[in-house]
């Protein structure tokens, strides 16, 4: 493996590992939140509050500006003019402040009039109870735009380990605080741990950016070259997030309609599948997004082509056998998560439904992380925005169509089924623009992962079967024996089977593995 490929998997593996750290306090975080309120209106109502405040950080700094920030910066990190750098990056930051305050209070305003168009079929005690949640949510997201700011500095320079520990500190903070304080707050404490949560994510940026060398410049100069850029790049995707978001809406809007509880089931639903996503898909595309960067920069298009194919097929590898895995496995670990206190049965079942069908666009969402960061390298947003164009129109008109007949499975669906055509068509908008991807071998690693996972998925449901049969009444200690000796027995089996095959990508995973084990030895 070479120097370079040996930094990708050093970072990729130290964000998988804090990733999963930061994934188990998040669910730690969950756990908490329903055993304490339940599946209802109440948890309806907190969720509903993250729409609008999560809104304005993903179109001003999560999304876009994370797109177009770290190719610009990275660029002129590679042909070492840091000082430009440090002067476009001060520049960004004092006009997405001033920006985000101003919308900030335009919504604190309109606050009301957007929870009855975004859950108009909250009882009104529950919409007055989202909106009060919202307003403090606003905190939270002037916060976590300047951790997105650092965060995007820090990964520019190669540098993962701030922000990925800021991630676990988050949500620490936020189950200490929610805990601690429900008997006083309700559920307003888990809100305030939310905003105190985010707070401690940038303070721990601060350290690492002074290591840096951290300069900044009090300037509003909108002629600045790296400014412009970044601009440039931010504008199309501005527009495809904004129609993510308005896709989400309309999914939120149709659940709110339904029983008491879906817009939570719909939510704890992508959490859970969101998780081998957060931990493989999004931990590789953020560690290779500099080097793809950099490869572009310099132009050696071939290593690009190759790095961004391997990174696909290292996606398939290990996601492809998750969603199946959970599929198998979903039931069993909600039960052993969620099941206790206020949450019930009904809501375990009507969770699990949901995620079954999340499951299906788990790789091509996971995909989709690898895919729009070869874009943003390449100084392309326009082909990822056009891409979210079509994922979000195929979302809307499925979710329109299905809900009537599937309810809130079917908006779970439509969303899988909106993925896929958002992935074939980068797929080949990719090639198009540089040409042959190795594609033959893509769709092999494809069909290799899909036909061990078949294989593993069959095995762990009659495994599951007959542990059901063995213990029909499960305690805690006995769901927890099903999913860890169903996960160990589903990881071994496709294990063996893809090692048959002696993928590149599956060497790449290993060599990432062997290379942290002898580094902790």
């Amino acid at each position: 493996m070479s120097e370079r490929g040996r930094n990708v998997a050093r970072a990729a593996v130290l964000l998988m590992i804090t990733v999963i750290l930061s994934r188990i306090l998040g669910y730690g975080r969950e756990v908490a939140l329903y055993t304490l309120f339940g599946q209802d209106y109440i948890t309806d109502a907190y969720r509903a509050a993250f729409s609008i405040p999560d809104f304005i950080y993903m179109l001003l700094v999560g999304g876009a500006l994370s797109s177009a920030f770290i190719p610009v910066i990275s660029t002129f990190v590679a042909r070492d003019q840091e000082e430009d750098a440090w002067r476009s990056a001060s520049i960004v930051l004092n006009y997405v402040l001033l920006l985000m305050l101003f919308i900030m209070a335009l919504a604190y305003l309109y606050t009301p009039l957007l929870m009855k168009i975004l859950v108009p079929g909250l009882p009104a005690q529950y919409s007055e109870l989202a909106v009060y949640l919202t307003r403090i949510m606003f905190i939270q997201t002037f916060f976590m735009a300047l951790n997105g700011m650092a965060m995007g500095i820090l990964n520019s320079f190669h540098h993962f380990w701030a922000p990925a520990w800021g991630s676990l500190l988050y949500n620490l903070v936020i189950i200490v605080v929610g805990v601690g304080l429900e008997k006083h707050l309700g559920i307003t404490a888990f809100s305030l741990g939310v905003v105190l949560g985010a707070v401690a994510n940038f303070m721990v940026q601060i350290p690492a950016l002074r290591r840096l060398g951290m300069k900044y410049y009090f300037s509003f100069d909108y002629k600045d070259q790296g400014f412009q850029e970044i601009i440039r790049l931010m504008v199309p995707v501005l527009a495809g997030l904004g129609a993510v978001q308005v896709s989400l809406f309309v999914t939120q809007n149709l659940a709110s309609g339904l029983a008491a509880g879906t817009v939570s089931a719909l939510s704890l639903a992508q959490r859970i599948v969101n998780l081998p996503l957060g931990i493989f898909a999004v931990s590789l595309g953020v560690a290779i997004f500099p080097t793809l960067t950099h490869l572009a920069a310099r132009g050696e298009i071939a290593q690009f082509k190759r790095s961004s194919s391997l990174a696909i097929r290292a996606v398939f590898l290990l996601t492809i056998p998750a969603s199946l895995g959970l599929m198998a496995l979903g039931e069993p670990i909600i039960r052993l998560l969620f099941e206790q206190g206020r949450f019930s049965a009904t809501a375990v079942a009507i969770t699990n439904e949901a995620l079954f069908f999340y499951c299906f666009g788990l790789f091509a969402y996971s995909s989709l992380q690898v895919l729009n960061r070869s874009f943003y390298a390449l100084h392309d947003s326009f082909t990822p925005v056009a891409a979210a164009f079509i994922t979000i129109v195929a979302n809307i008109l499925l979710s329109l169509n299905l809900v009537a007949t599937m309810g809130h499975k079917g908006l779970a669906l439509a969303y899988s089924l909106s993925g896929l055509a958002g992935f074939i068509f980068l797929m080949l908008a990719l090639r198009k623009k540089l040409g042959q991807l190795g594609g033959g071998r893509i769709v092999g690693s494809f069909l290799i992962s899909l036909g061990a996972s078949l294989v593993m998925w069959s095995l762990l449901r009659l495994f599951t079967e007959r542990m059901l049969v063995f213990w029909p009444l499960m305690g805690k200690l006995q769901l927890l024996m099903l999913v860890g000796g169903g996960v160990f027995f589903g990881a071994i089996v496709y294990g063996l089977i893809i090692y048959l095959f002696k993928l590149e990508e599956s060497q790449l995973l290993l060599n990432m593995l062997r290379h942290r084990l002898s580094k902790n030895s």
